[in-house]
C-alpha cells in the first residue's frame, strides 16, 4: 500500500464519518398524508428564508461531502491501480 492510497484513505474515512453525523443532525420533514392528497404548501416566512438557516447549511455541507466521497472513491477505483503499475 502506497502513501497516497493511505491518505486518501483516511479522508474517505473521516467524509464519511462526517456525513453519517450530518445525516443525523438534520431533522426530518414529516409527511402528513392530507398535506400530500391536497397539495396544501406552507409558504410562510420560515419557509422563504429556509437558505439561511441551520438546515440549508447542513444539506449544502451534506452535498459538498457527497460529492467529494463519490469522486475520491471514483479516483481510488479507476486512477489509484493505473498509477500503481
Amino acid at each position: 500500500m502506497s502513501v497516497l492510497e493511505i491518505i486518501i484513505g483516511a479522508v474517505v474515512l473521516l467524509i464519511s464519518v462526517v456525513l453519517i453525523i450530518i445525516c443525523m443532525m438534520q431533522e426530518q420533514k414529516p409527511q402528513n398524508a392530507t398535506a400530500a392528497l391536497t397539495g396544501a404548501s406552507n409558504d410562510s416566512f420560515y419557509d422563504k428564508n429556509r437558505g439561511r438557516t441551520k438546515e440549508a447549511r447542513l444539506k449544502k455541507i451534506t452535498f459538498i461531502c457527497s460529492v467529494a466521497f463519490f469522486v475520491l472513491i471514483l479516483f481510488m477505483d479507476i486512477v489509484m491501480p493505473l498509477l500503481t503499475k
